[in-house]
């Protein structure tokens, strides 16, 4: 398993969202299956209840909420502030732009409501100006899309009956304090989904679904049982302590500790856009929002750039039927000298 793994940390290793994991982590993983504890009774985990809402009491003021709760990856965590959305506020439909993440058409498939999906402007964001009437509405905006890491329009949040925001890339910018405000706006939401085994750097099963009102969203997504202590709120029942690892995490590096990670990362993606677009022989789509560039050679495909660089240093995408070469900064430990070097290279081998 670990001789054919991807190498998360290596120098090169530039084309995912999947970030390496400190080590304090896998630590407190270890403990955490040693113990086994079941966030869904908390007679068998007080400290990790406690451990939850802690980082829930210190994390869910920078997006404006109250509270939540952890959960097993943002498809939940959207599947879940789409649910409150309709049991809570009563909508019947959801909008959402064409780059939303496939989790959102899911949430809509399972629970019944009409997706309307949005065209995105030339920067991959939602069109503000095709949207179709909110009244009964949840309007889901993206910040951080898959593909481009494009952000919606977060000034409209709070249009729709209910807001949802999928943060689950770009979420954790609101700990920095060079890059927050691109994320302006997120805090007159009713929902928001961040991963932290993304840019907060967790191992996988680990994130968050917060709400602007807490009280009126659990009400709604809640079960009761006679063998239960308490409601088992959201999608989940039994569920593991991922709290406690995050918790670590946070107490370790601090706000600052994981900011100065991030503001590297959004500089690094600038140091490479610099290069992609003072070549001649590479087209960038666009400035990186939040880490992710977008772009291809002018002499080859984007496939045989990809194949021609070390595994793991770029992916790709398709863009309007166009294959595009990709890169996530999600690895603090990349070269990027060692990274701009040979992408340069490579398209010059390529003409």
């Amino acid at each position: 398993m670990l001789d054919g793994a991807a190498e998360l940390s290596s120098p090169t290793s530039l084309a995912h969202m999947d970030p390496p994991t400190p080590w304090i982590t896998w630590a407190m993983a270890l403990w955490n299956a040693s113990l086994n504890q079941n966030m869904l009774h908390e007679m068998t985990s007080p400290f990790a209840t406690q451990a939850e809402a802690l980082v829930l009491r210190w994390l869910s003021p920078y997006f404006g909420m109250q509270g939540g709760h952890f959960c097993a990856g943002s498809t939940l965590a959207n599947l879940t502030g789409i649910w409150a959305a309709r049991d809570a506020a009563g909508v019947s439909k959801v909008v959402a732009s064409e780059a939303a993440h496939l989790s959102v058409e899911k949430a809509c498939r399972l629970l019944g409501l009409e997706l309307l999906k949005v065209a995105v402007d030339r920067h991959g964001r939602l069109d503000g100006a095709q949207l179709p009437s909110l009244d009964d509405a949840c309007l889901v905006l993206t910040a951080g899309t898959t593909a481009t890491g494009a952000v919606d329009p977060l000034h409209l949040a709070g249009a729709a009956k209910w807001t949802h925001v999928d943060a689950a890339w770009a979420g954790p910018l609101r700990l920095s304090r060079t890059y927050s405000g691109r994320l302006d706006g997120i805090a007159a939401a009713d929902s928001v989904a961040v991963s932290a085994h993304k840019w907060l750097f967790q191992p996988k099963d680990s994130a968050l679904v917060m709400f602007r009102d807490l009280e009126m969203a659990n009400s709604a997504i809640s079960f009761g049982g006679s063998y239960l202590a308490r409601p088992n709120v959201g999608v989940q029942g039994s569920r593991s302590a991922v709290a406690i690892p995050l918790l670590a995490t946070l107490l370790a590096w601090g706000r600052e500790g994981v900011a100065q990670r991030l503001d590297d990362l959004m500089q690094m993606a600038d140091v490479l856009a610099d290069a992609i677009e003072t070549s001649d022989r590479l087209l960038l789509w666009g400035r990186p929002q939040t880490g992710i560039n977008v772009f291809r050679p002018t002499c080859s495909t984007a496939a045989a750039l990809v194949q021609a660089l070390p595994p793991g240093m770029l992916s790709t995408c398709v863009l309007d039927g166009q294959a595009w070469a990709r890169s996530v900064a999600a690895n603090p430990l990349v070269d990027m000298n060692l990274v701009v070097g040979s992408v340069l290279a490579a398209s010059l081998e390529g003409a």
